[in-house]
C-alpha cells in the first residue's frame, strides 16, 4: 500500500538525504519527496565543472572542491525556507563540517542518512553498472563520519526498495 502524507496538516520542511555514493540518494529522494509532496533536487548537479571533471577521471574531490558546493546547496536550502517550501537535496554530506556547512541554510534541517555496508552498496553498484569505481567507494567510506542518532534519521537500506521508502516517508510523518 502507497502511503501518502496528509497535506493539509504539514509543515514546510528542508531534507538533506545523504550517504556515500550509491546508496541510493537519488532513486529513493525522488520517490520519497513525491510521496511527501516536496520538491527533490539532486544536488551532484550543483557541482562546478571542474569537480566533475575530476570525478569523471576517479579523482576523489578535496574539502577545498566542495566548499563552493556546499555552500550553494546550503543557499537552496535557505530560499525554499525563506519561501515556506518543502525541498530534499540528495547530497553524499559524508563529513560532520559538510552537513554543518549545509544546515547553515536552515538549523531546522531534516537529515536521512542512507546506511548500508560496503558489501551491500557495491553489489547494488554493480548490478547497475553504476560509473563509481569499488576504490572510490571504499575512499567515500573511509571519509564517511556517520551522523549520530542527535543529528540524523539512520534508514537501514539492506531491505527492499519500497521498504527504505516506507522507512523514509514513516520517519518524516513521525516528525509532524
Amino acid at each position: 500500500m502507497v502511503k501518502q502524507f496528509d497535506q493539509r496538516h504539514r509543515q514546510s520542511r528542508r531534507i538533506l538525504i545523504m550517504g556515500v555514493s550509491g546508496s541510493g540518494k537519488s532513486t529513493i529522494g525522488e520517490e520519497v519527496a513525491d510521496r511527501t509532496g516536496c520538491e527533490y533536487i539532486d544536488g551532484d548537479k550543483y557541482h562546478p565543472p571542474e569537480n566533475i571533471e575530476k570525478m569523471t577521471k576517479g579523482v576523489s574531490l578535496t574539502d577545498e572542491d566542495r566548499q563552493g558546493w556546499l555552500e550553494a546547496l546550503a543557499n537552496l536550502y535557505a530560499q525554499h525556507r525563506r519561501d515556506d517550501k518543502s525541498v530534499m537535496i540528495g547530497c553524499s554530506g559524508l563529513k560532520k563540517s559538510y552537513r554543518d556547512i549545509l544546515r547553515q541554510g536552515d538549523p531546522d534541517l531534516v537529515i536521512l542518512f542512507l546506511d548500508g555496508s560496503y558489501d551491500t552498496i557495491l553489489q547494488r553498484m554493480q548490478e547497475r553498472q553504476h560509473f563509481f569505481s569499488p576504490e572510490m567507494l571504499q575512499t567515500q567510506f573511509d571519509t564517511l563520519q556517520p551522523p549520530g542518532s542527535d543529528e540524523a534519521i539512520s534508514i537501514d537500506i539492506s531491505k527492499s526498495f519500497d521498504n527504505v521508502i516506507d522507512q523514509c516517508v514513516n520517519e518524516l510523518e513521525a516528525l509532524d
